[in-house]
């Protein structure tokens, strides 16, 4: 039996994530920003963020993928949508909507650097630092998290729940 446990409200999103736009908007002022949204999962914050910033914005994705259906990262990342974009000399800002042992962000991060942008910052939903493997900064961070599988806001399992306005912890 499933049991959904919540984590955070829909209106302490919509919070925390007008903050970070706040932020971005002030660190962004008069640069050439383009945000790069990780697939599928982040297309809901990133479409909140975007809509908070008072800074003109380009937009792309990259859909790596490391879960498939289970709740711990198999470590085998695939890149199934590259970047469509020309980032040479911009400012990209990864949008993640969690980052979690941190070897996906790591990999994106390598995969934008090559291609010589300005600089490469990581604005994350959620901070979920107890499984951690790869040293990752995270620029801008809604809210960090404990343990658990959380789902809801874009999150899912074996792709069910994105959907949820909110955030849960998922008890399998």
């Amino acid at each position: 039996m499933r049991v959904l446990v919540p984590v955070l409200t829909k209106n302490a999103i919509d919070k925390k994530v007008a903050e970070v736009a706040r932020k971005i908007s002030d660190d962004y002022k008069g640069k050439d920003l383009v945000l790069v949204g990780i697939l599928k999962g982040a297309f809901v914050f990133m479409s909140d963020l975007m809509r908070c910033l008072t800074v003109p914005v380009k937009l792309d994705f990259v859909c790596a993928s490391s879960y498939g259906t289970g709740t711990t990262t198999s470590g085998n990342i695939k890149l199934t949508k590259e970047l469509g974009l020309d980032i040479k000399g911009k400012d990209v800002l990864i949008i993640e909507d969690i980052v979690d042992t941190g070897l996906t962000l790591a990999y994106i991060i390598d995969y934008l650097e090559s291609f010589g942008p300005a600089s490469v910052k990581v604005c994350a939903l959620l901070d979920k630092r107890e499984r951690r493997k790869a040293e990752i900064k995270i620029d801008y961070s809604c809210h960090v998290v404990g343990e658990g599988f959380l789902v809801g806001y874009g999150l899912d399992y074996a792709e069910e729940y994105r959907n949820l306005p909110e955030i849960y912890h998922l008890k399998l």
